[in-house]
């Protein structure tokens, strides 16, 4: 565990994007760590205690890179990260962006084979976003090695199903959506904390289940198995999900519109406006010659999901500039494509505009 008094003293900060009191941070960690010791280490706990990590993580990445803080939050990362079978398919803090940095910063700076070795795990899973295939396999691995972890806990066998009807969105194969079925109509299945995010589209799937539409007899046979099982419960479903954890007011909040971003310095106002320029110059034949400007844009939008990953307009703006790149034909445009289209459908899977690219 780290230290709260560590963080008390640090000298003040220069003007930053990102503000936060780091020993607020700590503080969450050591309480977070505190409610696990004291009532046992299930599944969620250790999720929360992961997400504040990663909290202090990204703050001491935006603010104080060169504290020695720094690389212990890059271990707790990596070996905490580890020991929960962090998968990008089935975490939702949108700290993808921050598990790749500590994970190279640990294989380049520790001694500790071992540790080394978690941290290449990890950064095959989070580099693994131009392959659905392989991050559906590895989701439903990491998933499986959390239910044998944690034998029975609600959490982790719902998060099994959750990662193998990702799976499916994410690659089309079906053999995901027959596994999310298979293991809902499990007599073990918390189907009365079937999740809103995911749940109700499994649902959906169950009801149109014929071998007409494409399922299997086992799909179907399973599909009327888990609606069953859901009637039964129905009237006392509770809404809940493991998705649902405690995240630190300053990576919640809204990005304000005077803030800016990237190395451009862009503010969410400019963003919209560079990108309505782009398509107008477009829409006049100006193709890879507007890659340069939109690629601005790329960095300004990347930069500002670091920041503040849950503001609500990011989905929109990601999909906006992804679409702006495919009108033009250049690597770089292509690239770039690529990178928004990887952070939109993993770590915003759940947003309309996800599901437009999902969908296609």
């Amino acid at each position: 565990m780290l230290l709260a008094g560590t963080a008390a003293t640090l000298p003040m900060a220069a003007r930053a994007t990102l503000e936060v009191d780091p020993a607020v941070l700590y503080q969450q960690m050591k309480d977070a760590y505190a409610k696990g010791d004291a009532g046992g280490w299930d599944f969620r706990t250790q999720e929360t205690y992961l997400s504040t990590i990663f909290n202090a993580g990204r703050a001491y990445s935006l603010q104080y890179p060169d504290d020695p803080a720094y690389g212990e939050l890059a271990t707790l990362t990596v070996s905490i990260g580890t020991g929960l079978h962090y998968n990008p398919l089935t975490n939702h803090d949108a700290a993808v962006w921050w598990v790749r940095e500590a994970a190279d910063w640990v294989s380049k700076h520790s001694d500790d084979v071992h540790l080394i070795g978690q941290a290449q795990a990890l950064l095959q899973r989070v580099n693994s976003e131009d392959d659905p295939a392989l991050l559906a396999r590895l989701a439903d691995q990491d998933a499986n090695a959390n239910v044998a972890a944690y034998p029975g806990d609600t959490d982790a066998l719902l998060v099994r199903v959750e990662a193998d009807w990702r799976g499916w969105l994410l690659t089309h194969d079906s053999q995901w959506r027959s596994l999310a079925l298979a293991r809902a109509a499990a007599s073990n299945f918390p189907v009365a904390h079937l999740p809103t995010t995911w749940g109700n589209e499994l649902v959906a799937a169950a009801n149109q289940a014929s071998t007409g539409n494409g399922y299997s007899r086992a799909d179907v046979q399973n599909a009327e198995t888990f609606i069953a099982r859901l009637k039964a419960v129905d009237p006392i479903r509770v809404i809940a999900s493991v998705t649902a954890l405690p995240h630190d007011v300053y990576l919640s909040t809204l990005a304000p519109a005077d803030e800016y971003f990237g190395p451009m310095g862009m503010s969410i106002l400019e963003i919209e406006n560079r990108l309505k320029h782009i398509n107008f110059m477009l829409d006049y034949d100006y193709g890879n010659r507007e890659s340069d400007p939109a690629m601005n844009v790329v960095s300004s939008i990347v930069a500002m999901q670091k920041v503040y990953p849950r503001d609500r307009d990011l989905p929109m703006l990601m999909y906006w500039c992804y679409t702006t790149l495919e009108r033009m034909t250049d690597e770089q445009s292509r690239d770039g494509a690529r990178r928004l289209k990887a952070i939109l459908t993993i770590e915003y899977q759940d947003s309309p505009q996800a599901r437009k690219l999902l969908g296609t």
